[in-house]
């Protein structure tokens, strides 16, 4: 059965499934639908058009679905989206999508968001992502699959991360992080392929050596971006390789190097 503190406040239209637990003190909003296995913290607020899918861990004191921080925003009716199984540790915020971004942001499966993470809106979180305390979304930023942020990173709006990446605590991000790549400091600049991550990910040692000749052809070798690309591409034929030059290929804001 449901188990609702007493004194939590849950709106009498909000969609609650058969199994969620609530803390005291805790806030549901009208708009709000709570998946099955999830545990919602004392003092926690999840208000607005928000999804929310199986299992979930919501901490004390969290503030998921609020509207978004954007001076454009006039109270549209934005939505969040949730899978399943994520974890919102202490003081996570989250916010809705805009009218003139996505219109929703959107957070995928088993990802860890650790203490005072904020992901802004329209912000898209794959799978298996992991945000270290303090980790700090601005608005229309896109996080790949298996992507590790440090603590204290600051990324700038409309910037792509792409997946098994990782960030080191404390960087600032400003243009694109390619996937399978470590990138760290202020600004953020690449250090060469996230070897440990791969490893950890059950990457082969001829695909992370695949991956490791690429990126200093692309980045390292003196070639123009074109003829490096070419290179490595008449060279492999494997998806991992197709897809760090396909992020290369559509990135709007540069790649951080």
């Amino acid at each position: 059965m449901t188990q609702i503190h007493p004194n939590a406040l849950v709106h009498p239209k909000a969609k609650i499934a058969s199994d969620v637990e609530i803390g005291p003190f805790s806030i549901v909003g009208e708009h709000v639908q709570i998946g099955r296995g999830c545990r919602i913290g004392p003092h926690a607020v999840i208000d607005g058009w928000t999804e929310i899918g199986e299992g979930s861990l919501f901490s004390p004191y969290v503030s998921i679905g609020g509207p978004p921080q954007d001076i454009a925003y006039k109270g549209g009716s934005t939505r969040l989206k949730i899978g399943r199984s994520n974890t919102f540790r202490e003081y996570v915020t989250v916010n809705r999508g805009t009218e003139h971004g996505r219109g929703e942001t959107v957070i995928g499966d088993n990802n860890l968001l650790m203490a005072y993470v904020h992901v802004a809106h329209d912000c898209v979180i794959g799978n298996h992502v992991i945000m270290a305390n303090a980790a700090t979304l601005a608005g229309h930023i896109t996080i790949g699959d298996h992507a590790i942020l440090g603590g204290l990173v600051g990324i700038h709006q409309f910037i792509r991360v792409g997946e098994y990446a990782m960030i080191g605590g404390c960087s600032k991000v400003v243009q694109d992080v390619p996937p399978f790549m470590i990138a760290d400091g202020n600004r953020a600049k690449l250090y060469g392929p996230n070897h440990v991550g791969l490893r950890r990910n059950e990457f082969s040692t001829e695909e992370i050596t695949r991956i490791k000749t690429a990126y200093k052809i692309i980045f390292r070798s003196g070639l123009t971006l074109q003829d490096a690309i070419q290179q490595v591409l008449q060279k492999w034929d494997h998806p991992h390789i197709r897809s760090l030059v396909s992020f290369i290929e559509q990135s709007k804001r540069g790649i951080c190097r």
